[in-house]
């Protein structure tokens, strides 16, 4: 498979090759699904937690006596119907992780790299390289491209000027390849990947 190769200006400079089992999986939304799914899930920190009437400070006198008041019925202050009461069915942490297959993993990724390029949503370029790490060359960079929507763009190494520059553009992430999930492309419209983080990719699946 081969795929034109475009520098940071958006002229094309050649051809790069891609690994089939990357690039040429058949698209598998319930893998796809189930990955996404799971990876929100253990993005969920589980701590919450509020205090149910028997955990709130206080006692449980009865407030005021059973009838002849008028008022309704109560048992105690600490009960929900009153102010700093107890909670019904409080939230408690929990653990809302969920695990995955490591081969539905791989799977579900290379799938979903593989819709994006069916797609024409996947840009390779030779490097990604800044004049300065100031947001306007991110913004040449885009414009080149004409890109408008979201985009992650996909290094071999951590990119220090590049996170920095494009940190004030809502729409752009900067990502290493060996951090790459599922859904970052999955959530984002358009992938940039670089010829060395195409490499990288290769590497990880043989």
């Amino acid at each position: 498979m081969k795929s034109k190769l475009y520098d940071m200006s958006a002229n094309e400079i050649g051809e790069i090759e891609l690994p089939e089992n990357v690039f040429d999986i058949a698209y598998n939304e319930p893998l796809i699904h189930e990955v996404v799914v799971a990876y929100n899930a253990n993005q969920r920190q589980g701590t919450k937690s509020t205090l149910t009437r028997s955990e709130v400070r206080g006692h449980a006198k009865k407030p005021y006596r059973q009838k002849h008041t008028g008022r309704a019925r109560h048992g105690s202050t600490k009960s929900p119907e009153y102010k700093g009461g107890g909670v019904v069915f409080a939230p408690k942490p929990r653990d809302f992780s969920k695990k995955v297959n490591k081969q539905v993993k791989k799977i579900a990724f290379a799938s979903a790299l593989s819709a994006k390029l069916a797609q024409n949503d996947i840009i390779f370029i030779d490097e990604f390289k800044l004049d300065a790490p100031k947001t306007k060359e991110v913004e040449k960079f885009l414009n080149a491209f004409k890109i408008d929507n979201k985009v992650v763009v996909v290094t071999d190494a951590p990119n220090a000027d590049g996170v920095r520059a494009a940190n004030n553009i809502q729409n752009v992430e900067l990502q290493i390849a060996e951090l790459l999930s599922t859904y970052d492309v999955v959530a984002n419209k358009t992938v940039v990947l670089t010829k060395a983080a195409v490499k990288s990719l290769e590497e990880a699946y043989n």
